[in-house]
């Protein structure tokens, strides 16, 4: 059995146009994914404690598990910190989206240690839709970006404008990644896509969440950790 958190963002407001935070399909698709393989799923926040949560949809029988799921209702509403956790213990980490993550993920520190720590321990670090805005400010021990030379997929600069949002978000996702050496490549805009290289594994929007989980579980089926 294996031991993987889902990260989430603590950022509630879209750039003053209307709340936002963790896109609630990106946790509960990869908990249920993982949940039924038999694994062991832990949640952590930038800020701890209750994260702001967006994209809610309960006609989705998987997020009416997810919400409806007391043990797992208790972990959601009181995270601790990427700051307070010990990356040695856990075996993969995958970072939810949602447009808080823009905001918060590049720059924490406690999110960046986690995160080097469970990659450089022979651990699987995963992100999907806005999630990846983890990796940009995720650099190895030696100052490389996790990214650079790597396979990856993220919310599209295309999506973005589909969205409306080119002028609200702080960068653009897609660009950023490229331009720390992360070899991005994209579906159609909504469509599935999910990259993975190595122990890193990507996912373009929230129909990638499935996948991106998926994938997670065949890399540390094979991993030596």
């Amino acid at each position: 059995m294996a031991r993987i958190l889902i990260g989430l963002t603590s950022h509630g407001d879209l750039g003053g146009l209307r709340p936002t935070g963790y896109y609630l399909p990106e946790a509960a698709h990869p908990w249920h994914v993982f949940t039924s393989a038999g694994h062991e799923v832990e949640f952590a926040s930038v800020a701890g404690g209750e994260p702001p949560v967006d994209g809610v949809d309960l006609t989705d029988p998987i997020q009416q598990a997810f919400t409806g799921d007391a043990a797992v209702q208790a972990k959601v509403t009181s995270t601790p910190r990427f700051a307070d956790l010990d990356p040695g213990a856990y075996d993969a980490v995958l970072f939810a989206g949602g447009h808080g993550a823009m905001w918060d993920f590049p720059s924490d520190e406690g999110l960046i240690r986690f995160g080097r720590g469970v990659y450089e321990q022979g651990g699987v670090v995963a992100a999907v839709c806005h999630g990846p805005a983890a990796l940009v400010g995720l650099t190895l021990s030696d100052g490389t970006p996790i990214v650079a030379g790597k396979r990856v997929a993220g919310f599209t600069d295309s999506e973005e404008a589909a969205a409306g949002l080119t002028e609200v978000v702080p960068f653009l996702l897609q660009s950023t990644l490229e331009k720390l050496g992360g070899k991005h490549s994209g579906a159609a805009d909504w469509q599935p896509h999910v990259v993975t290289d190595g122990r890193l594994v990507t996912g373009q929007n929230p129909a990638s969440s499935t996948g991106v989980a998926q994938e997670v579980l065949k890399v540390l089926s094979t991993s030596k950790r």
